[in-house]
């Protein structure tokens, strides 16, 4: 079985000597903006550093934690000392600085891009390769990769803030005042089409499988899609400014049909497709047949195979076509400086609090789900028990759930993104990828090595329908799901993004940009605390447009530049 660990490079910006005229002023040790960029492995290095800054040290500021919590799917939850995830959850601030470690590891990307962009620009690699043409191809992707992961932070930054401070060159003061929602929009999607003209078309079953986790053409087109969506419907949902254009630097403005363009284009050309069952995505799926079970009693009556993770590689059953852009994750130490933020978060937080069963390990117990998406859901639909885990019932393996352990106790959890063990040979119980990875340290807060998926080809379907107002995209995901085809309406739609993406830290995004926000949170929600029966009903307030406060350290950083959020 292929050992992956992997290893995120860090690469700052410069590391620069003094300057003073008697001192010998070369870089002995370090790389500089000078000396740097100049060969293939130099931007591989710089590129791993980009990444590298998707990663956060605060857990309210991982997005998909962030995004999950905020929406009407999910409660607060944990125990009664995660007094943090029920502020965020009721939408207030637990600290002054709750998103902080986003807004900076944002910009740290940003800047990280920047250098690549300019830099990459001016080099030449042909002595690197055989051919002028494979020197120009790899420079393309190059360039085009760090004009996309700078759209992909500014988007971030937008959702979750607004406008904010455009740094798009290296020498872009760093005291810039916040731009405008529109000018923060029309950034990220100039950078979009720039990377989807500047990348090359290479199909996804091209792309070597250990470049899986790195963007491409395709994966800039769907976002073009998500970007376009989420920017109209702000604008005229809750902003009162009706438009359907999404704006560019140069004046210019992206329509609907040029969106669609780009997705027909995703579509036929990518190489993405969906996977046959929808369960295979989720790591739930995998039958461990090292210790002769499976993951769950209808795990392998009803064939259920896990696709994997690692894009088009046979590791795993056939193969995973359909996940496109993902936060890959790996193991950690205690004994390392942050040592646990390359594992996935959501799976321990969003675990099931005082509880380790097979195949579901323990976690701290946030993100209980909302027992009205449940009762709403129709049962013939197999994304509702592909989506939900429902407790005490021993055919989801929750036989021997243990109740009142926390808060906002509904009796659900989310089944795609959770702490997944099962025992190995000896009879030792150890978390899924610890075992598959071979990994050495068994810790249940360590072992959560399963990728969170951004964007994945059903949303690209369901995009083109929400964009088109056509049902063909709409139908394809259902008859995935073995539903019947439906004309094309927007709650049809809303429905369908809701069932299909469940969990997947879209859900939020979607209620803001359709207006629903301001009625999502009306409903009161019967609830157990500590054993304690009670009822819940979070406290969302208008007046913040479905947006977090900008830090207070930048605040007080940018001396009065920055305006506060409305509403913090």
């Amino acid at each position: 079985m292929k050992k992956v660990i992997y290893f995120i490079a860090f690469v700052g910006m410069v590391f620069i000597t003094s300057c003073e005229k008697d001192l010998d002023t070369k870089n002995l040790y370090g790389k500089s903006l000078e000396s740097y960029y100049k060969a293939p492995k130099d931007i591989e290095e710089a590129m791993a550093g980009v990444y590298n800054a998707i990663y956060t040290a605060n857990v309210h500021s991982n997005e998909s934690l962030a995004a999950n919590l905020m929406s009407d799917m999910m409660l607060g939850g944990g125990g009664p000392d995660d007094k943090s995830a029920k502020w965020v959850d009721n939408f207030e601030d637990p600290a002054e600085d709750t998103y902080r470690d986003m807004w900076t590891q944002c910009y740290n990307g940003i800047s990280r891009a920047n250098a690549i962009i300019e830099k990459t620009a001016e080099a030449d690699f042909s002595t690197f390769f055989d051919t002028p043409e494979l020197a120009e191809e790899f420079k393309n992707q190059a360039i085009g990769e760090a004009l996309f992961m700078r759209g992909f932070f500014y988007f971030r930054l937008a959702k979750f803030f607004g406008g904010v401070p455009l740094i798009i060159a290296l020498d872009t003061p760093r005291d810039a005042p916040r731009a405008s929602y529109q000018e923060t929009f029309a950034q990220i999607a100039s950078d979009l089409k720039q990377a989807i003209e500047t990348m090359p078309e290479k199909s996804f079953s091209e792309i070597p499988t250990s470049d899986y986790g790195h963007t491409n053409k395709w994966i800039a087109e769907a976002y073009m899609a998500r970007v376009y969506l989420f920017y109209t419907g702000y604008m005229t949902n809750m902003m009162g400014q009706s438009t359907d254009v999404l704006p560019l630097v140069d004046g210019g403005t992206l329509s609907a049909s040029d969106v669609t363009a780009y997705l027909d284009d995703c579509i036929s050309r990518s190489g993405y497709q969906l996977t046959p069952d929808f369960r295979n995505l989720w790591p739930y799926s995998y039958v461990n047949t090292s210790a002769g079970t499976s993951a769950l009693p209808w795990a392998e009556t009803e064939g259920l195979a896990w696709v994997g993770q690692d894009g088009h590689s046979p590791t795993f059953g056939s193969g995973n076509y359909e996940t496109m852009f993902v936060q890959r994750f790996s193991f950690g130490d205690w004994g390392w400086d942050n040592g646990n933020i390359y594992t996935n978060r959501l799976a321990l937080f969003t675990g099931i609090r005082g509880n380790s069963m097979t195949p579901f390990g323990e976690g701290w117990g946030w993100g209980t789900i909302n027992p009205k998406l449940w009762n709403s859901w129709d049962d013939n639909d197999p994304r509702k028990v592909g989506s939900i885990l429902e407790l005490g019932n021993s055919d989801q393996g929750t036989g021997n759930y243990q109740a009142d352990k926390g808060d906002h106790e509904t009796g659900f959890f989310n089944k795609k993104y959770i702490a997944i063990q099962h025992q190995d040979p000896e009879g030792a119980t150890k978390g899924m990828f610890v075992q598959l990875y071979n990994w050495g340290n068994a810790d249940m807060q360590l072992m959560h090595a399963q990728d969170f998926i951004f964007m994945r080809f059903a949303d690209v379907l369901l995009m083109h329908s929400e964009i088109t107002g056509t049902a063909e995209g709409l139908n394809a995901v259902r008859s995935r799901a073995g539903l019947d085809a439906v004309g094309y309406s927007l709650e049809a739609l809303k429905q369908e993004r809701m069932h299909e993406l469940a969990f997947e830290g879209l859900r939020w995004f979607d209620i803001v940009r359709w207006g629903d926000v301001e009625t999502a949170f009306n409903s009161t929600i019967n609830v157990r605390n500590s054993g304690i029966d009670a009822t819940y009903k979070a406290n969302y307030r208008a007046e913040t447009k479905g947006l977090v406060p900008i830090p207070e350290t930048e605040m007080r950083l940018a001396n009065g530049v920055y305006e506060q959020n409305p509403g913090w």
